[in-house]
């Protein structure tokens, strides 16, 4: 198999793994062909353990003591340039992170999904559910992605 189909089934194993909710971190950063690091493997199991956004600050609290701010940043980085994550802006100005549930590249992020913010947790969440509609822009202007932030309350807050 060449390098295109082999990227191919592992993102097509990989987006199986999501829709089953059925991922191990050796596995997922198997399938990006990344060295099973110790640190990337207790990141990617913080993605793969919440259904909110990170924030590298949280990131910081949760795996600070056996890793340097440095190495965290640079694990996210590798996670966002390989389309493990993908950013989420929310209305604090500090980019969180959140699990890829569809098949990513470093050059292809398909989160055309809206993110909820819930004003009492503080959590940010991915609504796949909820889809950006296509957006016709004016001549000369090129879309690359859009960012939909809605705040309320989320579902657990309000139960």
């Amino acid at each position: 198999m060449n390098e295109n189909t082999l990227n191919l089934v592992s993102h097509l194993n990989y987006k199986m793994s999501i829709g089953m909710l059925n991922l191990s971190p050796e596995g997922l950063l198997k399938s990006f062909k990344l060295r099973l690091t110790p640190c990337r493997q207790e990141v990617i199991s913080l993605f793969i353990d919440v259904d909110y956004a990170l924030s590298n600050s949280s990131l910081e609290e949760k795996v600070g003591k056996d890793y340097d701010r440095v190495t965290i940043y640079r694990t996210l980085r590798t996670f966002l340039d390989k389309g493990i994550i993908h950013k989420v802006l929310d209305d604090e100005g500090t980019p969180k992170y959140a699990l890829c549930r569809e098949a990513c590249d470093t050059h292809d992020h398909n989160h055309d999904h809206i993110h909820f913010k819930c004003l009492e947790c503080g959590e940010t969440n991915c609504i796949e559910s909820v889809i950006i509609p296509k957006l016709n822009l004016p001549d000369g202007y090129k879309y690359k992605e859009a960012n939909v932030l809605l705040q309320g309350i989320c579902k657990e807050c309000n139960a």
